[in-house]
Formats: C-alpha cells, structure tokens, sequence
C-alpha cells in the first residue's frame, strides 16, 4: 500500500521533474552559484515557505515551521565542471529526459535533491505534517572546493544551528550513517641545484621525493581496515618540482597528498606517519596542512584548513532509527544502511560540531564528476516523498527516546 506522501508525491512527478531540469539547466560551478540561488529562492517562496534569505556566503535558507527542534535538509548546488564535452553523449546543462532518466551535470551531484527538497516541504505542509519543528532546506555553496565550509559559515557566522541534519548527497536511496575523513597535505623536500651536464654536483630534489613516495605508498599498504568505514587511505595525487632551468638540477619537490581517514585515526596522527615516512627513506622533508582561502561567489573568504573529520552514526542512533523508520513509512520495506566513500557536508555538521547527521538522497556515488551524469525520475519522486516525512517521524521518534528516558 502506498504512502500518502508518496501518492501526494506521485502527484507532483511532472512539478518535480520540471523544476529539477531548470535547476541542472542553470549552470553553477563552484564560485559561481548567484543565478542558480535566485532561482532556487524563486522557486521556495513560490512553494509557500515561511522565510527565504541568502547569508553572506552565499547559502539560500528556506524555512518551513516554527517550531522548538530544529531540522536542516541540505543539499550543495554548485557542481564541478562538465569536462571533456565529447565524452557526453547530451549536452551537460540540457536537463534532457526520456522517462527513466534525468540527464545533466548535478543530476545526481545534486541539484535533483533540491527539487525533491522544496517538493517534499510543500508535501509535508499540504498534507498537515508540520508539527513542533523548524525545518531549514539549505542549498549551499563551495562545496565542491571545498566540503562542510558552507556550513561551518552557517553556524558559526549566521547563528544557525540544527539540531539535526539530512543530507542529500546520492546515496542510491539507501540511509548513509557516515563517511571517511580526510586531510589534504604538501611534503616538501628540497635538494642543490647544478647544472644539468654535471648531475653528481648537485642533490636532485625528484630523486630524494622518488624515495619518500614508494615509503607512502607502503605506509598506504598498511594503513588499517575497520568495521564499516573500512580502510584508510594515502595517495599522492600531484607532484612538482622546480629548477633555475630544464637544464638544472631541481633543487625543490613537492607532492600534493590526498589522506581518507577511516574511524579511529586523526589529524595528529597523520602527521607522525609522515614524519616516519620521511625517516625510513632517510630525507629530510616539511610537511604542510593546506588552507582553503578561495572566496564565495558573493565575494566572501572564510579561510578553513583543509582537514575534513570522520564521522559515523551508529545504527541504533536516533537520527538512523528516524531515517529508517522513515523509509518504511513511506515505502512499506525496511532500508538498505549504508555509508558514502565520499565526502560531504557531514564532515561538518557531525565531525566537527557532533551534529546528529544521516543521509537520503537520489542519484548514485559512482555518477558523481562523472559524463553523462543523471538520476532516475522515480527515486527523485520517492526523495520527497522521504523528505516530507522525515521531520514529524524523528520528531515522534525523539519524544519516544525522551519518554524512555524518563522512565
């Protein structure tokens, strides 16, 4: 038997649709999000929300409810570039369908989920589910260059702070508890420069960086494994060196390192597995946490390091039960639970404030960057379905927990 929410929803799949293609058809790379955030806030004070404004930064807040507990529903609107075009088999901004399908880029990476989102609250208020909550829809900004920034903006500037947060990054519509960490870093080492026909006068900074690299890349081998989130993770993913001329020896290297932190590890602790790294090819090197100081599209710099925590749910936690339940709410079967390999605003909301967090959303991981990126039709229905239960059945979950509590 189908949900109400879900019949409401099915009733709105054209609305849904059409809204989710003007919102692919509006490009909005990172930094350049200010058309997509007229339409967006356009398109909420139309749904009949309460209140929409757009902070400093650049988010577009919408607000559904007035109540005591405060829910957010994010979702990031910028996207990366669409790449090589030839790779594309439609136009990456067309919003094309064929039934099944919505095609363009941030179809999955996830600008569909805004669609379903503002659909979702104008479900939730026609059917009478508002109830002692606040519910904030958040389409944020810079995330692609630069994850969680958006929100540590948001809690720390704007005085906004959930106490609980749905993301909506693509999880194939299962319930996501949580994701790896990660820790972008420089290593540098430096060497002598001499001219290039004489090799042995000088100390070549590449070749001493060949070393440190085939020490990370057996410190990758082993790095552990754990329950759920599984292993972490080192790769270089750039490496740079600079010389007088391409004739000299190059007297500096550095390699751009790319660290996935599983449950358990931390910063600090990544810092002392590259100094042993350094140590057992016996180079001397620096090793540089990078600071993200790019500005929004408003103009805006909110300078951040560029370590990301993890985080994970646990399956009994209040906010996973909510989702869940949730889901067999409106569709009649229990969830798939599950964790994203990727990083998303989480590592913000419950890495660093321990913000009960949990994600929903249409759209596949693995289509995410890539061409030819899209996102079913029907699992965009079902996500506002989903979102416009979600805050009275945590709600109902959180007074059940409270009422355990109190004996």
């Amino acid at each position: 038997m189908r949900s109400e929410f879900l019949a409401r929803a099915e009733a709105y799949r054209a609305e849904i649709v059409g809204l989710a293609r003007r919102i692919i058809q509006t490009p909005s790379p990172s930094g350049r999000e200010g058309e997509i955030v007229q339409l967006i806030a356009s398109e909420m004070q139309a749904a009949g929300f309460a209140k929409v404004w757009t902070d400093p930064f650049g988010n577009v807040i919408g607000q559904v409810g007035d109540g005591p507990v405060k829910v957010a529903i994010d979702a990031h609107i910028d996207t990366v570039e669409p790449g090589n075009r030839d790779l594309w088999e439609r136009d990456p901004y067309s919003g094309d369908t064929d039934g099944t399908w919505l095609y363009g880029r941030g179809a999955s990476d996830q600008k569909a989920a805004m669609a379903a989102m503002i659909y979702g609250m104008k479900i939730m208020g026609e059917l009478g589910a508002l109830d002692d909550f606040t519910v904030y829809i958040v389409g944020s900004v810079l995330e692609e260059d630069c994850d969680g920034l958006c929100w540590r903006y948001i809690i720390e500037e704007s005085g906004l702070r959930p106490d609980f947060v749905l993301i909506t990054e693509p999880t194939e519509m299962r319930v996501n508890r949580g994701q790896r960490g990660r820790i972008e870093v420089r290593l540098r080492v430096a060497g002598r420069s001499a001219h290039a026909s004489s090799p042995e006068l000088g100390d070549n900074a590449v070749y001493k960086m060949a070393r440190v690299v085939a020490e990370l890349e057996r410190l990758n081998e082993r790095l552990p494994v754990r329950p759920v989130l599984g292993k972490g993770t080192i790769a270089v993913t750039e490496i740079s060196s600079q010389s007088p001329s391409l004739n000299a020896i190059p007297d500096v290297c550095e390699v751009h390192l790319d660290r996935r932190l599983t449950v358990g590890e931390s910063k600090d602790q990544v810092f002392r597995e590259l100094e042993d790294a350094l140590r057992r090819a016996g180079i001397a090197g620096t090793v540089r946490e990078l600071v993200f100081d790019e500005p929004s599209y408003t103009g805006l710099r909110y300078p951040t390091e560029k370590y990301f925590p993890v985080w994970l749910e646990a399956e009994d936690a209040l906010i996973t039960r909510a989702a869940a339940k949730t889901y067999r709410r409106v569709f009649g079967r229990d969830p798939e639970i599950a964790h994203w390999k990727f990083s998303t605003n989480g590592t913000v909301t419950a890495g660093v404030y321990n913000i009960p967090t949990v994600g929903f959303g249409p759209g596949a991981e693995a289509l995410a960057h890539a061409p030819n990126e899209r996102v079913k039709i029907e699992d965009l229905v079902f996500s506002a379905a989903f979102y416009a239960a979600f805050p009275a059945t945590l709600l109902t979950e959180l007074a059940q927990d409270s009422h355990k509590k109190g004996g």
